[in-house]
């Protein structure tokens, strides 16, 4: 079973930049696609971004679209998300999550089964 640590979180202004670490370890991870989604104060945890399991292929939410770039390094078993022009409404907690099944690309919540922890994203305004 893979373990996931999310990382980089804090407190940021408006339009500064964070970068979010996620560290796996325990079971694979070249082989699987993996994804970042966030949850806000009362709403459901939705879609941020995913990336394929060689970094080649990536998708965004609208909402984040040329502000978020994901990116991942298989040898430190390591997925980045670098976060860019940050808005209040990008204030959050972000999980990074690891696919089900392997090469995969669905967006879907129930398309991964493995979550860390999250870490804090809070943007002033």
């Amino acid at each position: 079973q893979v373990q996931l640590v999310e990382s980089g979180g804090g407190l940021v202004q408006a339009g500064g930049s964070l970068r979010l670490s996620c560290a796996a370890s325990g079971g694979a991870f070249s082989t699987y696609s993996m994804g970042w989604f966030r949850q806000a104060p009362g709403k459901e945890r939705e879609f941020v971004t995913i990336i394929s399991a060689s970094g080649g292929i990536a998708y965004y939410a609208d909402s984040v679209k040329g502000r978020f770039t994901t990116s991942r390094d298989n040898a430190k078993k390591t997925v980045y998300l670098q976060m860019n022009s940050l808005k209040p409404e990008d204030t959050a907690l972000y999980y990074c999550a690891r696919h089900r099944a392997s090469y995969s690309l669905g967006k879907a919540e129930g398309d991964f089964g493995s979550w860390g922890q999250g870490t804090q994203v809070t943007v002033s305004s």
